[in-house]
């Protein structure tokens, strides 16, 4: 997998430089002590305050966890780690050192064995110089019942929050302590991931086959408790929400919940797994909702974590509590989303329908050789852009070609007026907008002539648009034909204006438009544009008689 780094080794201090440097960073600084020790911490914290220090941290990778909660409200100093890899004995105890005043500190930990051991000794020895020093120790993770060591994943973040609140108002370090263990004590938390993830590791081959995920994993890239199949966004959520719901006691409490993205989970699909995850029983336990967000992240994990708190007052109230660091999104109430009604629209069939037999026979042709040629278009779009243009200009024959019976047609401007509603509307894409803007600015026009007022509508076209003639676009076989039909030219030529104009765009080297400006030269050799066919292609069928 291709990575943004130097060199693993310093890959961290670098990340921490440039957190120090960014908007994020402003209130932040480190210790002096690279490579080994690794401490980030309030540039604005006084130790004589007779506040309590909140410190946590472990391996990196987490990102924005440790150091991106540390600010007002929440940590005062984070000890970072190598990638996955508690940090030494002297690196916390120098970040003990440097933040505790006689309130005295609380560690929060995850639990895991370097870590429980590391901040254990570096407490001890922080006691032992008359420091007064407490640590909570957090097992949020439900994923493996009965064992006796349950992981701190996301939930860690919860705790950071609930102890940075408490130790802000002024209170004890036995207060700070017991609100943030009866927290930790109320956390669960469970990870559903498509992907493992890659530590730098040249020779990483994942371990999930294609059709795989798992569920019930670590933030270390350590298997999951059990493999599942690949299922839609609701089936994957639901596996999820169930397993924690499951752990919850009975009875009518409420719940905090934080969706978390482990990496590199698309901001989309966090959205589309935080309505999916409304559609679960579980959700109408919750009260309070946040994310979806990175939280406590795996590298490039492809997966999300819930984590769940049981609230109180108390808890709710600190989790709600407005706080320094940016990477604390915010918790908010859980509702349904709010929907206002849409103002009224203008009325896409303002006018009478009437009937020009001619004009519907016409309409019907031109829309059956958009749909026929849809799949040899979208074809020929593949070649230079997206592979759509055939199936847009096909939607496009569909929603003029469904409206026939309510269309003016005995009436060019009304007519005009309409299919520029219609095509807004309903239409997409640009060559959708397009035609759009052509015909809803010829309906307005003062042209007497229908024929002129179209040209004004590729005027239109071309100033919205960005296009000439010559640019390789659809106006390359637009512009001459509706030229010809405005010189009153025979409907032979119209059609040899537009096939000569489309042909004429497999000649040129260079795109200035559109998607295919993009295109490396060379690349558009003989190859004409999809859109300038498209209309080749429709005069072609409109051709009287026919």
């Amino acid at each position: 997998m291709k990575r943004f780094f130097n060199t693993r080794e310093r890959l961290v201090p670098e990340a921490l430089e440039g957190l120090l440097r960014s908007p994020a960073g402003k209130d932040l600084c480190r210790l002096d002590g690279y490579p080994d020790i690794k401490v980030v911490l309030r540039r604005d914290w006084d130790r004589g305050a007779g506040k309590v220090a909140v410190i946590s941290g472990g391996g990196s990778g987490h990102e924005p966890a440790h150091a991106g909660f540390v600010g007002r409200g929440m940590l005062t100093a984070a000890v970072c780690g190598s990638l996955f890899a508690s940090p030494g004995v002297d690196a916390i105890l120098a970040g003990i050192l440097a933040v505790t005043g006689e309130a005295g500190c609380l560690l929060v930990v995850k639990n895991y064995t370097g870590d429980r051991l590391n901040f254990g000794l570096a407490a001890e020895q922080a006691r032992a110089l008359g420091l007064k020093v407490e640590m909570v120790i957090v097992g949020d993770d439900i994923s493996l019942p009965g064992h006796r060591q349950a992981r701190g994943i996301a939930g860690t973040v919860l705790v950071h929050k609930a102890a940075g609140h408490m130790a802000e108002s002024g209170a004890s370090l036995d207060r700070v302590a017991a609100f943030a263990g009866d927290v930790a004590a109320r956390t669960r938390s469970i990870g559903l991931s498509l992907s493992d993830c890659d530590t730098y590791d040249e020779e990483h081959a994942s371990r999930l086959a294609a059709d795989e995920g798992e569920l019930g994993l670590g933030i270390h890239g350590e298997p999951g408790a059990q493999r599942i199949a690949l299922a839609d966004a609701g089936a994957l959520m639901g596996l999820a929400a169930d397993a924690l719901l499951e752990t919850l006691p009975e009875g009518d409490a409420r719940y905090a919940l934080m969706l978390n993205n482990l990496g590199i989970t698309p901001v989309i699909e966090m959205s589309l797994l935080l309505e999916a995850f409304a559609g679960t029983a579980l959700a109408r336990k919750v009260a309070l909702v946040a994310g979806p967000a990175p939280f406590m992240t795996a590298l490039d994990m492809n997966g999300f974590s819930l984590t769940l708190v049981e609230l109180t007052d108390e808890i709710a109230a600190a989790l709600q509590a407005d706080v320094g660091p940016t990477a604390w999104t915010g918790m908010a109430p859980w509702q349904e989303p709010v929907v206002i009604p849409v103002p009224a629209l203008p009325d896409i069939f303002a006018a009478e329908p009437s009937n020009n037999s001619a004009l519907r026979d016409a309409v019907q042709r031109g829309a059956k050789a958009l749909l026929e040629n849809e799949e040899a278009l979208n074809a020929l779009d593949a070649r230079i852009g997206d592979g759509d243009a055939g199936s847009t200009f096909a939607e496009t024959a569909r929603v003029i070609d469904g409206a026939l019976d309510r269309l003016p047609l005995a009436d060019p401007q009304a007519l005009m007026q309409t299919l520029g509603r219609l095509l807004a509307r309903h239409a997409g894409g640009s060559s959708g907008a397009l035609l759009s803007i052509l015909f809803a600015t010829a309906g307005r026009s003062t042209q007497e002539r229908w024929q002129a007022a179209l040209l004004e509508g590729i005027a239109a076209m071309q100033g919205y648009g960005g296009a000439r003639e010559g640019d390789r676009t659809m106006l390359d076989a637009l512009i001459p034909a509706v030229r010809a039909l405005d010189e009153g030219a025979a409907w032979a030529d119209i059609v040899r204006a537009a096939r000569g104009g489309a042909d004429a765009t497999a000649r040129m080297g260079k795109a200035e438009a559109g998607r295919a400006s993009y295109i490396p030269d060379g690349q558009l050799d003989n190859v004409p544009d999809p859109g300038a066919e498209a209309i080749a292609r429709l005069f072609e069928a409109l051709v009287p008689g026919k």
